[in-house]
Parts: C-alpha cells; structure tokens; sequence
C-alpha cells in the first residue's frame, strides 16, 4: 500500500514538474508555437494514414505527391516549432504613443511661433473672430490747462 503511495506521489510530482518548466509555459503562452505543433500532428497523421492503407506497394508510396507534402509540411511546422523553443519568446515592441504624441505637440508648438497666420487661425478658431472696431469719445474735450 505504500508503494502505491509513492508511485501516486511520484506520479503527481512529475505532473507538477512538466507543466512548471519553460518549455510547457511557452507551449501555454505561445498561440504560434502551439500552431505549429497542431500543424505538424495534422499533417504527420494525414501521411500515417496514407501510409498504413492498404494496397499500396512500397514504390507507389514513394511517388505519392500527397504524401510528400504531407510529411515535408510535418518536418516544416517542426521545424519552426524547434527554431521558437530554442530561440525563446519573441519580444514584443514596445508601444510608446507618448512620443508621438510630445512630437506632435511639439511640431504644432514651433508651428505656431513661426507662422504668425497660423497662429491666428488658431485663435479666432478657439476664441472667435477679433472684432475690429474705431474708438470714438463721447466727452468734449476739455479746456486746456492754464499755465
């Protein structure tokens, strides 16, 4: 009874270990490299199948074309599969909208202190057209001072 304990407990152990190494995580994390793996299953299956119908002499299977792009498909997607798990995750570009956004601000900036016609369409947009008026007094002028 003990010893099934430890087969159980080694058994449990091994689980554990298999989906905490680097190789299971990156299989988890990484939708391309599962891909690959589904492709080159679907396509190692599809050249089974050819292969073990039955009928068919060894020459003819060497000449079947099908099969042939069935199994250089399967070496292909492991091939790239191999290539992603020995290379490592692929490093994402970081996004950084922040500098185009101070480069724009920038450019609009020094584009208003250049051009003086830029910059008041700018104003009568944001605050309307200046109005222009002539300034005319109401009171008479007075006498002039006596000296």
């Amino acid at each position: 009874m003990a010893a099934a304990r430890t087969k159980k407990a080694k058994k449990a152990a091994t689980a554990a270990a298999a989906t905490t190494t680097p190789w299971v995580q990156r299989l988890v994390d990484d939708e391309d490299l599962r891909d690959n793996f589904r492709v080159a299953f679907e396509a190692a299956r599809d050249a089974y199948d050819r292969i073990s119908s039955d009928g068919k002499s060894p020459k003819a299977l060497v000449e079947d074309k099908k099969l042939q792009k069935d199994l250089n498909k399967a070496a292909g997607a492991l091939k790239d599969a191999g290539s992603a798990l020995k290379d490592g995750p692929k490093k994402k570009k970081k996004r950084h909208p922040g500098r185009k956004l101070l480069l724009l601000v920038i450019g609009a900036g020094i584009a208003l202190a250049v051009s003086e016609d830029l910059r008041t369409k700018v104003l009568d947009a944001l605050f309307g057209k200046e109005e222009e008026f002539e300034y005319t007094s109401t009171t008479t002028p007075g006498a002039p001072p006596a000296a």
